[in-house]
């Protein structure tokens, strides 16, 4: 596959040169001082890392992998701070926050959805995250070859950051005491999504400036993930443009 790195010295070698790597994935037990320093550049370089048997590395290569295969990602990756440096002085930022999407259709679904929305970028955690492969690519229609997305260690910090600069922080969640269609949207957001299953973290949720519920009049309680971010995303878009 091309986007593989197989073998210790040449995935040292793609982190050394500045390649966005998704994940690296060690032959579990395995020891020596090399893979010892692979780890250790891979914790500095904040990479997220998978101890896995052997016989999912025979898997992924025919190559003589030595115990260590990273995933290339599919796009280049930007810092939030860039991402916010890179928004035009004449719009306010607006970027969407995961906190949990695993599901690849949903979240290129969203991705889709903000890129549509004029969005300036998406967040998403380095791990309990829907990866950005292909199949995302593809479930976006390209539109995570056209926005903006960082990768990042922590969505709360990523959550005080924001607030720090002025942008308020909107928690999509059903439990929202206050409906979107009656809230202030038009200044600096960021909307926040959240797990299928779960929704948005506690810890997070706490976090936002707001909680925002979409009005739901049938029998089913809530929408999937991607249909809400882009109620979310076009009522922003509504209220902007008016």
């Amino acid at each position: 596959m091309a986007n593989l790195v197989f073998g210790v010295r040449p995935v040292v070698e793609a982190i050394e040169a500045g390649r966005s790597i998704d994940k690296v994935y060690l032959r579990r037990g395995a020891e020596g001082q090399l893979l010892g320093e692979l780890r250790e550049l891979c914790r500095r370089r904040r990479i997220n890392t998978q101890d896995v048997p052997v016989e999912k590395l025979d898997r992924l290569t025919r190559g003589n992998h030595q115990g260590v295969v990273a995933q290339i990602a599919e796009i280049g990756y930007i810092s939030v701070e860039e991402m916010l440096l890179r928004t035009p002085a004449d719009e306010n930022p607006l970027l969407v926050l995961f906190d949990g999407v695993t599901d690849v259709r949903n979240f290129g679904a969203i991705a889709r959805s903000a890129e549509c929305a004029g969005a300036h970028g998406l967040v998403v955690p380095m791990k309990n995250a829907a990866p950005v492969n292909a199949e995302a690519i593809k479930s976006s229609s390209g539109a995570l070859s056209r926005i903006a997305v960082s990768r990042v260690g922590s969505i709360r910090n990523t959550v005080k950051l924001l607030q720090a600069a002025g942008i308020k922080v909107i928690a999509a969640t059903e439990k929202g005491s206050e409906l979107i269609f009656d809230a202030d949207l038009t200044g600096p957001i960021a909307i926040v999504m959240g797990s299928e299953e779960r929704g948005i973290s506690r810890e997070v949720l706490k976090l936002c400036d707001k909680q925002l519920a979409i009005p739901l009049v049938g029998a089913v309680e809530s929408l999937n993930v991607s249909a809400a971010a882009a109620v979310m995303l076009f009522e922003i878009v509504r209220q902007r443009i008016h």
